[in-house]
């Protein structure tokens, strides 16, 4: 057998790619950035075939980076950002850029189908609500206002069978991405026709089903010219970045939970049988017979990246002098501030919300402010907000009946100890630190290599490839302040709901 796997991760603001061995090791990484598009309030877009540009650069850099042979990569699997709505035609082509997970434009169309159909028969088949996000409304709002374009539509395709449709030719629908069409049926894992005929989706859009571990294809000669990578090479299916990501923590058995702070934040609680609410997301985990009940919100690292990018002049002049990056330097600040941030309470709906709240209006909100609030308040604020809104979606999931013991921490975020300690005392849960910060691509990596037989199954897998490097415990006393800030959280988005609406 070859000795390595590759993975690829098409995330919001970049891609990553990242060869493996088989212990899970990372041999080399590399990322591709490429931009979001706001045109307007509400819309956020990203044109695709930027992200194959960026995957190929980042792939012959990470080879380069490896000193290995392409040939040498035994397979291939792909994660991506949920909810994209690719529009393809029968060449193969991208007809528009695709509107992406934050983008919010079809709400109208949502509120009729909600009417028209009935939320709860919706809710029935997918195990979703119908939001705005999600691809099933972006498709319906392409047929409402791009007729041009939604008459030329061949395939629907999501972020990770884009590309590898590029990479071997063939479109292909994984099942933990099926959940961004309500057309799906979450409980048989495929397409309801009835349900497609209800929202007005034609079943042909919809490329055929398989498991995420499956081969589609081999990497096309046209694909090994513009990536650098070998002719023949396999390519799984692949899956959601989320479910990748909890795969690459080490979440694989029922009751195990992933905590994510990318630029998005949330978590997955891995569950053996069907168990839907309507203020979270249900989808398939990518380990096979295993569902994952999630909640998404728009308020993770992307929070103290905004921080830090309109507010942290001064820590970045530092840095120049001290070396220390500007996001540890604010942490320091943060760390000197009492739990609680002495009453000031941040709500982190910065680019509206998902769940539980499904607001696409919803605002970041700073309150408490005073004289006596440093820029540290500010910082510890942010952080512990992003903290209050995943204790609030682990209450709801709890609600639901999914067990939650342990958090299993990925994402920028887990890299400060700070917040991670923040998040643990907060939802009174511990939180395990994996070792490698690219649990996505390993969980792409893995489901790579049991798709090509590197590894005997997921237990194998993870037992060769997940460490843990640190453990948070809930401080007791933290807690208690804790849950004082978490009313007041929960009140202050209720008194002020009603005016994050549709202006």
């Amino acid at each position: 057998m070859k000795p390595y796997l590759l993975g690829i991760d098409i995330g919001t603001s970049a891609c990553k790619v990242a060869v493996f061995e088989k212990s899970g090791t990372v041999v080399a990484a590399a990322n591709g950035d490429y931009p979001v598009y706001y045109p307007k309030e509400g819309w956020a877009e990203q044109n695709p075939e930027e992200w194959w540009s960026a995957v190929c650069q980042a792939v012959k850099k990470a080879i380069q980076k490896a000193g290995i042979a392409p040939e040498e990569i035994a397979g291939i699997g792909i994660d991506g950002q949920s909810w994209s709505a690719i529009a393809m035609d029968k060449d193969g082509n991208v007809l528009t850029n695709t509107p992406i997970w934050m983008d919010t434009r079809a709400q109208s169309i949502c509120d009729r189908l909600n009417e028209e159909i009935g939320a709860e028969q919706i809710f029935e088949v997918s195990g979703n609500s119908l939001q705005p996000s999600y691809t099933t409304a972006k498709i319906l709002w392409y047929k409402e206002n791009l007729p041009e374009v939604y008459q030329r539509i061949h395939k629907i395709l999501q972020s990770n069978s884009y590309i590898a449709y590029k990479l071997t030719g063939v479109m292909s629908q994984d099942v933990s991405q099926g959940y961004g069409l309500h057309c799906f049926d979450m409980r048989k894992a495929a397409w309801d026709e009835d349900m497609c005929r209800k929202l007005g989706i034609p079943m042909e859009f919809l490329p055929e089903i398989c498991a995420c571990d499956h081969v589609v294809g081999t990497v096309t000669e046209k694909a090994a010219e513009e990536s650098g990578l070998a002719v023949g090479t396999p390519v799984v299916a692949g899956g959601l970045d989320a479910a990748c990501g909890t795969l690459g923590a080490g979440v694989i058995h029922p009751g195990e939970t992933q905590e994510q702070g990318g630029q998005a934040g949330g978590m997955s609680i891995c569950m053996d049988e069907y168990k839907a609410d309507p203020r979270l997301i249900l989808g398939y985990h990518v380990v096979p017979g295993q569902w994952l009940l999630q909640g998404g919100t728009t308020g993770g690292g992307g929070v103290m990246r905004w921080f830090e990018h309109e507010f942290a002049d001064y820590e970045r002049m530092m840095k120049e002098e001290t070396g220390a990056s500007s996001l540890d330097q604010l942490n320091e600040i943060a760390e000197k501030v009492a739990p609680g941030c002495d009453g000031m309470v941040f709500l982190p709906y910065m680019s509206g919300e998902r769940s539980p709240i499904w607001n696409p209006y919803a605002k970041g909100v700073f309150y408490g402010l005073d004289f006596a609030k440093t820029k540290g308040h500010m910082v510890r604020a942010c952080m512990e907000g992003v903290a209050l809104s995943l204790r609030h979606n682990l209450e709801v999931a709890e609600e639901a009946g999914a067990e939650v013991e342990v958090l299993r921490a990925m994402g920028g975020s887990a890299n400060s100890l700070l917040w991670t300690q923040i998040k643990s005392d907060i939802t009174g849960k511990p939180i395990v630190v994996p070792a490698s910060d690219t649990a996505t691509t390993l969980g792409a990596a893995i489901l790579a290599g049991v798709g090509v037989g590197f590894y005997k199954d997921y237990d194998e897998a993870v037992s060769l490839t997940v460490k843990e490097t640190r453990r948070h415990e809930p401080s007791p006393e933290n807690k208690a302040v804790y849950d004082k800030t978490y009313q007041t959280y929960l009140e202050l988005y209720k008194s002020l709901a009603h005016m994050m609406t549709a202006k």
